[in-house]
């Protein structure tokens, strides 16, 4: 089990290569985000393409062309080298993962900072419920949809989902405490089958790694920020970068900044 870190340590220990994996669970208390990395002639359409889609899409931070650094989510912060594991998309195909992406850095690259989870999954373990993948260790099971995006210029594409399962009380209580999370995903898209959005096995998820589902418990499915990665694969642009799914850019916001009372 890995060690809680601060937010800085987390992105140091990134950058170092010691860590390379999933950052579920370190850094408590931070908001972590997903990461989209355009040229700046797709910026646009992207742009409008998250104000479009801001479930899967809840944008905390767009860098200046060229930029390695969102100058508002933290100090000491380096788009290309914090985050523990990249994937490098050509043409809709991811050709490689890696943990530093300084080489293929560009003066016209325009970085995207899109919510994640992980921040209300906090206020879900702080109320005691348990987060099934947190306490198995794993990575959060994410599964593509047949729901439609909201074109915007060239992207489109299906919705992908995580994935929690709860007892009928404990998904009660998750949806109240998630709606309070608009920026980090908010509420579930979706409650119970799996195959009404065209998930046909949950024991194999797309993303991520499969969990325990006891009995009677329900699955649950929120809008997941990997969907810009299932976007790239239909859209199909010459280059971009991405984390890999769970392996995320771990910031100096605190997670209570997020929270709508």
């Amino acid at each position: 089990m890995e060690t809680m870190h601060t937010s800085l340590q987390t992105r140091l220990r990134a950058r170092s290569g010691e860590l390379d994996g999933p950052t579920s669970g370190l850094a408590p208390g931070y908001v972590q985000t997903n990461l989209v990395v355009l040229p700046q002639a797709l910026a646009s359409d992207f742009l409008l393409f998250c104000q479009r889609n801001p479930k899967p899409c809840p944008l905390l931070g767009v860098s200046s062309p060229g930029s390695r650094t969102f100058e508002l989510l933290g100090e000491n912060l380096d788009i290309a080298t914090d985050v523990p594991r990249y994937r490098v998309w050509e043409k809709g195909e991811m050709v490689q993962e890696c943990q530093d992406v300084s080489h293929l850095w560009r003066d016209d690259l325009v970085s995207f900072a899109l919510g994640c989870s992980f921040s209300f999954e906090e206020a879900l373990t702080d109320q005691n419920i348990d987060v099934r993948h947190i306490t198995q260790g794993r990575n959060v099971p994410m599964f593509r949809t047949n729901i439609d995006t909201q074109a915007a210029g060239p992207f489109h594409g299906k919705l992908v989902v995580s994935m929690r399962p709860f007892l009928p009380a404990d998904a009660i209580r998750a949806i109240q405490i998630t709606s309070r999370f608009p920026s980090v995903h908010g509420a579930p898209v979706h409650i119970g089958d799996p195959a009404l959005i065209g998930i046909t096995d949950l024991q194999n998820p797309d993303y991520g790694q499969s969990v325990d589902i006891k009995p009677n418990e329900i699955p649950v499915f929120w809008a997941c920020g990997v969907t810009p990665q299932s976007v790239l694969m239909a859209t199909r642009p010459d280059f971009c970068l991405t984390h890999a799914p769970g392996c995320m850019l771990v910031t100096d916001r605190r997670n209570s900044e997020l929270a709508i009372f």
